[in-house]
């Protein structure tokens, strides 16, 4: 019976994702929480389903001409081996629970910044224009790269709204294709690499897996052609409102 809930936590992220370009790991991960999974497992299992759910938006993009790949390269230089060494230091520890008080509270820190940065996204486009190279751009990119790893890692959250945001702010002329794409196919190696290494560290739940992506994929593929029906200015503020007090939950309470 388990598996038909596991779906339908699949199918709802999935329309969100679709209809909205954001909240994969934002949302389910404080759905697996809700379902009683323990936040390595939830954190471990959504970093997995969101790489893997991922992909065929990257290929699609790709084939596109949507993605930018010097821009990938720089985020990916930082962000890689910045998984990699968060994953070393969570396998130091001898047992997740030893380590779940700081998964919570990072999760509840970047599910507040997530949605402060989707409620304000338009505030910090008019107020921050650095007006940089792109090679510049690059640099910057590189060092954000580096902190999206340690805390996508952590907490599966931000690879796409936060990296999304970061884009933007850099880059303010790239059209908004490209910004997707560029985003979209960081994030899946990121994202897959973070969850090999919950992996290994025993903390991705594969019955779990399955049920997500039963459910999520084909609904991934309706909620972008709902898109179009569906205002954005609607979804975009009850998403962050949703994200903003499961943030405050798990920072507080």
């Amino acid at each position: 019976m388990e598996i038909f809930w596991y779906i339908a936590a699949g199918i709802a992220v999935g329309l969100a994702v679709g209809i909205t370009g954001v909240g994969g790991g934002s949302l389910m991960t404080p759905l697996l929480l809700l379902f009683g999974f323990p936040p390595h497992i939830a954190i471990g299992t959504d970093l997995m389903y969101a790489g893997i759910a991922k992909s065929t938006g990257v290929y699609m993009h790709a084939r596109r001409g949507n993605v930018n790949w010097k821009i990938v390269t720089s985020m990916a230089a930082g962000s890689l081996p910045a998984s990699f060494i968060t994953i070393w230091v969570l396998s130091g520890f001898e047992h997740p629970d030893h380590y779940q008080s700081t998964l919570s509270a990072t999760l509840g820190f970047m599910l507040v910044l997530t949605a402060g940065v989707l409620i304000f996204r338009q505030r910090l486009l008019r107020f921050f224009n650095p007006n940089l190279s792109e090679r510049q751009g690059r640099v910057y990119v590189f060092v954000g790269g580096i902190v999206l790893g340690v805390l996508v890692t952590l907490t599966s959250v931000g690879a796409g709204a936060l990296g999304t945001a970061m884009l933007l702010l850099l880059f303010p002329a790239m059209q908004a294709k490209n910004i997707v794409g560029t985003d979209l196919a960081h994030a899946v190696p990121l994202t897959l690499v973070a969850g090999i290494g919950h992996v290994f560290l025993g903390n991705v739940d594969y019955f779990l897996l399955f049920g997500l992506l039963v459910g999520s994929i084909p609904a991934i593929y309706v909620g972008t052609r709902l898109a179009s029906f569906v205002p954005n200015k609607v979804l975009q503020p009850i998403l962050a409102s949703t994200l903003m007090a499961f943030g405050v939950k798990y920072l507080f309470f």
